[in-house]
C-alpha cells in the first residue's frame, strides 16, 4: 500500500499523448513509436555521406521530435538518442575507424537561448549513453541564424546554409568525428557541417540521426 502511494506521487504525464506514466513515455506511445523503427538502420551508409537512422520521419516519430523540440521536452531527445545509440550496437556500419568523436548539428545561440537546449545535443547524449562514445559539443558553432527550412527545395536549402557553420579555434581537433542530428531530410545541414569540418582537416565517418525523410533518400 505504501509502494502504490508513492507510485502515485511518481507518475507525470506522457508528453506526448498526456496519459500518465511513470516512464519518460506512456508504454503505448512507446510501442507506437517502435513501429516507427527501420529494420536495418545503415541501409542508408553509401557515400558521399554515410547516414544511420533510427526511424522513419513521419507519424508519431514527427510528434515526438515536436514535442521535444517545440514543447521543450528534452528527455524525450534523450530517450530517442538511447535507442538510437543501441541500433547503433545492432548495427553499426562495418569498416569503421576505431577513434572519433560524436558532434551534434549545432542551433544558433539565439534560438539556444529561446528553447533553452540544442536537440541534436540531447540525442547526441543519449547516443553517448549507451555507445560510451565522447561528445564535442563545442567543436562545431552555428554562426548564421538559417530561416526554417522545411518549406525550402534542395537548392534553397543548400543556399540558406552556406557559411552557416563554423569550427572552434581549438588548439587540437579530433582526426574524425561522427555527426549526429534529430532528422535527417534533403541532407543540405549534413553536408554543409562536413564540408565545413573538412576545411580544417577534420575527417566525418557518417552522420546519424533519430529520423530519416524516407523518400529523400530512396
Amino acid at each position: 500500500m505504501i509502494q502504490n502511494f508513492f507510485n502515485l506521487f511518481l507518475k507525470s504525464n506522457c508528453p506526448i499523448c498526456q496519459r500518465a506514466t511513470s516512464s519518460e513515455l506512456c508504454p503505448n506511445c512507446t510501442k507506437q513509436l517502435y513501429k516507427c523503427q527501420i529494420n536495418d538502420a545503415s541501409v542508408f551508409w553509401k557515400p558521399p555521406v554515410g547516414v544511420f537512422a533510427w526511424g522513419a520521419y513521419g507519424g508519431i516519430l514527427k510528434q515526438a521530435i515536436a514535442v521535444m523540440k517545440y514543447k521543450k521536452h528534452p528527455e524525450v531527445g534523450r530517450l530517442l538518442g538511447q535507442w538510437l545509440g543501441q541500433q547503433w550496437l545492432e548495427d553499426v556500419p562495418l569498416q569503421l575507424p576505431r577513434k572519433f568523436v560524436v558532434v551534434p548539428i549545432p542551433i544558433h545561440p539565439e534560438k539556444l537561448k529561446k528553447r533553452g537546449f540544442n536537440q541534436a545535443a540531447v540525442i547526441a547524449k543519449g547516443f553517448c549513453d549507451v555507445t560510451g562514445y565522447h561528445i564535442k559539443e563545442d567543436l562545431l558553432l552555428r554562426v548564421q541564424d538559417t530561416q526554417t527550412m522545411h518549406s525550402l527545395s534542395l537548392r534553397e536549402r543548400s543556399k540558406n546554409l552556406t557559411g552557416a557553420f563554423t569550427v572552434k579555434n581549438l588548439h587540437t581537433h579530433p582526426k574524425r568525428v561522427l555527426i549526429i542530428d534529430d532528422i535527417y531530410t534533403t541532407g543540405a545541414t549534413a553536408l554543409e557541417a562536413v564540408i565545413t569540418l573538412n576545411q580544417v582537416g577534420i575527417e566525418v565517418i557518417g552522420v546519424a540521426a533519430s529520423a530519416i525523410t524516407l523518400k529523400q533518400k530512396y
